[in-house]
């Protein structure tokens, strides 16, 4: 006689491990490709993200049960086409804490996602596009002993604009002032010279606590605003020259974007807690080179605010 297929089924993953007793922080699923409805400023839009969810496992228990990760990205996320969420980070957040709900054995777990984003930009008001940008976002739900449960939020933004290099472009004016005596007139000293270029790709990450908020958008704003220039989908000649000369008047090296990024944060954001985790990272693409070159700084807002910092009041 064939087995019912509603005799019960022995839990596998319930079972005590045969390969060894030891604890994993984290175990579950990964690019998970979901649509999330979220609120922006007076509009809704539908992103199209990617996310990781994970559970920590402990010693006695061989496996995870990952089918209940699936079964909540379904619920949780399908239903943002018919109730928006606020933001990508809060559909971590709540995607974090429902997870210990789900796995009663774990004591920590984590969701991260990433999105396209597209906002209205462009060189000029009759030039404007959707241009994309990578949105990041994370939650890490811990349970205490009491059974109490708190969530800590990130939440961050990639753009993709342009640096020129001062360097070379001091190199640059030095030998064509011996070519062309003309340049070496102090009155064309700001005149801007050739260089090399690179495609610049800068995020920049806040980790929230309980409570703080910080607007996307704006985000996107700093990093563009440290950059040599933007960069845009539609250029037309006259554009091309105007984007061209923006950045060879503004030439930074990857150290400048950081460092220009990270100091005008407080004067940006006077509202975020000086306990506010700040993460920020650039890569500029070199064209004369055969690498890129890289920039990474860790700090908080408080850190940032503190005397003597740049940009501090």
């Amino acid at each position: 006689m064939a087995p019912s297929l509603n005799a019960p089924v022995k839990d596998i993953h319930a079972t005590v491990p045969t390969d060894g007793r030891l604890p994993l922080h984290q175990v579950g699923v990964s690019d998970v490709k979901k649509p999330l409805a979220i609120h922006r400023p007076a509009r809704v839009v539908t992103l199209g993200a990617t996310f990781s969810v994970a559970v920590d496992l402990p010693a006695e228990r061989k496996g995870s049960d990952l089918s209940r990760n699936a079964v909540l990205l379904a619920e949780l996320i399908d239903e943002s086409i018919h109730d928006p969420l606020p933001s990508l980070e809060a559909a971590c957040a709540r995607i974090a804490r429902e997870l210990l709900v789900r796995h009663p054995y774990a004591t920590r777990s984590r969701a991260e996602a990433t999105a396209e984003y597209f906002l209205p930009r462009g060189p000029s008001p009759d030039r404007r596009s959707l241009e994309d940008f990578q949105l990041v976002a994370e939650a890490v739900a811990s349970r205490g002993p009491s059974g109490a449960v708190e969530v800590r939020r990130a939440v961050g933004a990639e753009a993709v604009g342009m640096t020129a290099c001062p360097c070379a472009m001091e190199t640059c004016r030095d030998r064509l002032a011996s070519e062309y005596p003309l340049l070496r007139d102090p009155s064309l000293r700001d005149l801007p010279m050739v260089t090399h270029n690179q495609r610049n790709r800068t995020l920049l990450v806040f980790d929230l606590p309980e409570g703080a908020e910080v607007e996307v958008d704006e985000i996107i704003d700093a990093i563009e605003a440290a950059q040599s220039s933007p960069t845009f989908h539609i250029l037309k000649r006259g554009d091309e020259a105007a984007v061209v000369l923006a950045a060879h008047r503004n030439p930074k090296f990857v150290e400048d974007v950081i460092r220009g990024l990270l100091s005008s944060l407080p004067s940006r954001f006077p509202a975020l807690p000086d306990s506010v985790g700040v993460r920020a990272h650039t890569r500029s693409e070199e064209s004369i080179h055969k690498y890129d070159v890289v920039a990474d700084h860790v700090t908080s807002m408080g850190e940032l605010r503190s005397p003597g910092a740049p940009g501090a009041a």
